[in-house]
């Protein structure tokens, strides 16, 4: 690029030749691969609910709606959705994790149990609270439902040393047996930089909710944060700026010495920061219009890890999370995609292509 057009470039628009390509065949046949790769999963585990409601009335007590119940529904949510994205992708999935012996606690078992995932790396201890997110939905018959409220339970203490070393001990067993390490930090106890440095293996990814530079001197290959969670741990703001977010990704690429970090940026797609690489700029598969984010980074990291495991380059993986991710957007509710989706994307864009 020459000096002149450096100097015209608008923030936030990335230059021409940081926008990516790669062989679309090469991608289908890595996600030809996923069924025959095993990944461990230690995170944070989360019931993500949703009561759906017909607005009847508002109340004569306050200036509220009253809601007539319809339905009531619940997925897998934090490192749970990550897990059912796995096991849908076709991946075997192995879980570590906590929950209580609560009602939350049983419906993700059960959930998983139906799935043939193996629930032997999910602790049940019965002074914990199953992490439960309960949004409540409202609407008409023949509109679009729009949340009203969420209503979030969590535990209120921190893990005990038992619990604690129990996850330890299965984190590292299935870690042995598995071809990549997953870890989804909520910040809920399960997920921890100190039981990041204890797991050995290779590939491990991360997704950090709070905590992103606390992992810096892990085993720790690459990260999937979003720009606000960027923009956190540096307390600053990206906005609309590319040339700060790249600064920015260079600086946290340098500053944990990962690998590779790959930042989510909403409808301005992604940006994947390597090691002696220039940053690579990807925009979104699909619409800007999601119809529900709700849980979308789960996706992403769980397809950019398999992606790694089953031998894609990071980039290669950045794409394909980039495609996973503008799928299960246009999706309601904690949604999760199958690999005949993935491959159906693949082979529409190349069609396009030609």
């Amino acid at each position: 690029m020459r000096a002149s057009q450096r100097k015209t470039r608008r923030p936030g628009t990335p230059p021409a030749e940081t926008r990516a390509s790669v062989d679309l065949t090469h991608l289908l046949d890595i996600v030809g691969a996923f069924s025959r790769q095993t990944i461990c999963v230690v995170g944070d585990f989360v019931l993500d609910e949703f009561v759906s409601g017909e607005i009847s009335r508002v109340s004569r007590e306050a200036p509220v709606l009253i809601l007539r119940h319809r339905r009531s529904e619940a997925y897998p949510g934090g490192a749970a959705n990550a897990v059912n994205n796995l096991a849908d992708l076709g991946a075997r999935v192995l879980p570590v994790g906590i929950v209580g012996t609560d009602e939350g606690g049983r419906t993700l078992l059960e959930y998983f149990r139906r799935k043939r995932v193996d629930v032997s790396g999910i602790l049940r201890v019965s002074d914990w609270v199953t992490t439960t997110k309960t949004r409540y939905l409202a609407g008409w018959t023949h509109t679009t439902e729009q949340q009203v409220l969420r209503v979030d339970c969590e535990p209120s203490g921190a893990l005990s040393k038992g619990a604690q070393a129990a996850i330890e001990r299965k984190a590292r067993q299935f870690a042995r047996r598995a071809g990549a390490v997953l870890i989804s930090d909520y910040g809920l106890g399960a997920a921890t930089p100190a039981l990041a440095r204890k797991i050995r293996a290779k590939p491990i990814m991360l997704d950090s909710r709070y905590r992103l530079l606390e992992y810096r001197g892990t085993r720790i290959m690459a990260a999937t944060p979003n720009e606000p969670e960027l923009e956190a741990a540096y307390q600053t703001r990206i906005g609309t700026d590319t040339n700060k977010l790249e600064a920015l990704g260079r600086q946290a690429l340098q500053d944990l010495g990962f690998e590779a970090l790959l930042v989510t940026r909403g409808k301005d797609g992604l940006a994947i920061f390597e090691r002696d690489r220039p940053p690579q700029h990807i925009p979104i598969y699909g619409s800007d219009s999601p119809v529900d984010v709700t849980g979308a980074g789960d996706t992403v990291i769980a397809v950019f890890t398999l992606a790694v495991a089953a031998g894609a380059s990071y980039l290669e993986a950045a794409h394909l999370a980039n495609y996973a991710g503008g799928i299960v957007v246009m999706k309601r509710r904690t949604a999760s995609l199958t690999r005949a989706e993935l491959e159906s994307a693949l082979r529409r864009e190349a069609t396009a292509e030609r």
